[in-house]
């Protein structure tokens, strides 16, 4: 039933409230029961690529809320915030933000004064309004809103995605394979040597929890069981099984979790957790045959030369791992205390942690943005001097020399339509393997890698569908009052983008 319909066959007794609200010159009206609250302007997180309206992201007591301003949407010339400005929260699923220019009063209309748009639909367009309350006076009217329907018209489909708590999926597959003949790495440290795992023998790498539960009758190997998404994880120190002095743990420790075969896995743990390396397969030599036993075996598979022979990172053995004493010993230990530990704990901590992300943040204007660690292939300085391509897109910088391959460079800030800043030490181009293309793109600085809890990342509101796909989730970090921006970095650039991004790095894609 339509609203005017519904308001007409209404009886007097039902008389409906609303929140009234200026913008401009013109009043304007939301039903009550739809409005959550009412407050200030808060800080926001601007948005790149979206539609003129969103003013960004906000954090709502823990809740990630868009802000949209009427005044875009209405396209009234453009005005400052003051202290009369107020944001209107709609909750439809997840909660809208309105920005007005100042607050009326709450209104209480006798359904004879509800006036259908009918009248008016052939001078404005009605679509975003349910009817008008007509003055007392006879004289001016007040527009009742329907922001449903102004948010499904400024937004459209993303809206949906958003209340999914998803995005849609990719039906393209993937945008291009990685080319390189190179090994991707997992780096940790113990007792002072860095060693590396294949990133596809980890599983996961999560903190050391407040509590371990203590297995009866097992070696100093093995440290314990821990709960991790509702089941037991073994753990055993890398310290004890390379015959190392054990240390005290503390927050610098690590645990590699490592799938075993089968549907079981072990936590190992390391001193700490240093990167993730991409290296190329003519830097990792065989490992000299006096570190084999006499089978011939190892558990280290190979050594990495990084910076000119300089670093030297020992890569580990998943399998000789898998066969390890201390593993099977771990994981039947595991097994067989199961039931009694679970049984025991008596509802105390048993170790849940919270799953955690590990990204880089780097910024771009007064945003904090994050790219998952796995993605970043390096990063380096911008170099004083850049090779313009002529008739390239804007969005090119230019191309640079990186070690001896072309590496095609994007200015960031170009791209996502910010202001141009002159060049400064602090920039830095960020390296990312994109449709099987190395490519770099400037950015204002790079911070630091953080890791994210599972919790505290949740699905972006509603954005633009170039936005659902480069930013589909934001980090609230509440307690430290930081809102990150979570990129999508296989669609950091779009297909025709990336078509002009193959042209300058020289190559042709098959």
């Amino acid at each position: 039933m339509a609203y005017e319909e519904e308001m007409a066959g209404a009886s007097p007794a039902t008389a409906r409230q609303f929140v009234t609200f200026h913008i401009d010159d013109s009043t304007f009206a939301v039903p009550l029961a739809e409005v959550q609250e009412i407050i200030r302007m808060p800080d926001v997180v601007q948005v790149p690529l979206s539609p003129a309206s969103l003013e960004g992201l906000a954090n709502l007591r823990g809740t990630v809320m868009s802000i949209t301003s009427l005044r875009q949407i209405f396209r009234y010339p453009h005005r400052e915030h003051d202290e009369a400005s107020r944001v209107i929260v709609i909750n439809h699923g997840v909660p809208i933000g309105l920005v007005v220019d100042r607050m009326a009063a709450v209104l209480t209309a006798e359904p004879d004064q509800i006036e259908s748009v009918s009248s008016i639909e052939a001078t404005i367009n009605t679509d975003l309004l349910r009817g008008m309350i007509k003055a007392a006076d006879g004289r001016a009217m007040t527009m009742i809103l329907d922001p449903g329907q102004l948010f499904a018209s400024e937004f459209g489909a993303s809206r949906e995605r958003a209340s999914r708590g998803g995005n849609t999926p990719d039906t393209e597959g993937p945008r291009g394979a990685e080319t390189i003949d190179e090994l991707q790495l997992v780096s940790f440290e113990v007792a002072g040597q860095e060693y590396a795992l294949p990133i596809e023998s980890v599983k996961e790498i999560v903190q050391v929890p407040a509590h371990i539960n203590r297995v009866p009758k097992t070696g100093s190997h093995v440290l314990g069981v821990m709960t991790l998404r509702d089941r037991l994880l073994p753990l055993v120190s890398l310290r004890d099984m390379f015959g190392l002095p054990a240390i005290p743990l503390d927050d610098r420790n690590k645990i590699v979790v490592v799938p075993l075969p089968g549907e079981n896995s072990v936590g190992i743990v390391m001193d700490m957790v240093k990167e993730v390396l991409r290296v190329n397969c003519k830097l990792v030599d065989q490992v000299p045959a006096l570190l084999k036993n006499s089978q011939g075996e190892s558990e280290i598979q190979g050594i990495c030369r990084l910076n000119g022979g300089k670093r030297l990172v020992s890569v580990l053995s998943a399998q000789a791992l898998f066969s390890h004493d201390i593993i099977r010993q771990a994981n039947a230990a595991g097994e067989i205390f199961a039931e009694d530990i679970m049984a025991d704990s008596g509802g105390v901590n048993t170790g849940i942690i919270d799953e955690e992300e590990q990204f880089v943040i780097f910024r771009l204007a007064h945003e904090e943005y994050g790219a998952p660690i796995a993605s970043v292939q390096e990063i380096v300085r911008v170099p004083e001097e850049m090779t313009r391509l002529p008739k390239a897109p804007a969005f090119i910088k230019g191309v640079v020399n990186l070690r001896g391959a072309i590496l095609p460079v994007i200015d960031q800030r170009t791209r996502f339509d910010l202001d141009h800043i002159e060049r400064n030490d602090r920039q830095r181009i960020m390296v990312f393997m994109i449709g099987g293309i190395r490519t770099g793109f400037i950015v204002d600085s790079v911070s630091e890698v953080l890791k994210i809890p599972g919790s505290a990342i949740g699905p972006t509101p509603a954005l633009s569908d170039e936005q659902a796909r480069l930013i589909s989730r934001v980090a609230n970090l509440e307690s430290k009052k930081r809102m990150i921006l979570l990129i999508d970095v296989d669609h950091l650039l779009e297909s025709h983008e990336l078509g002009a991004v193959t042209d300058a790095a020289g190559v042709t894609k098959h």
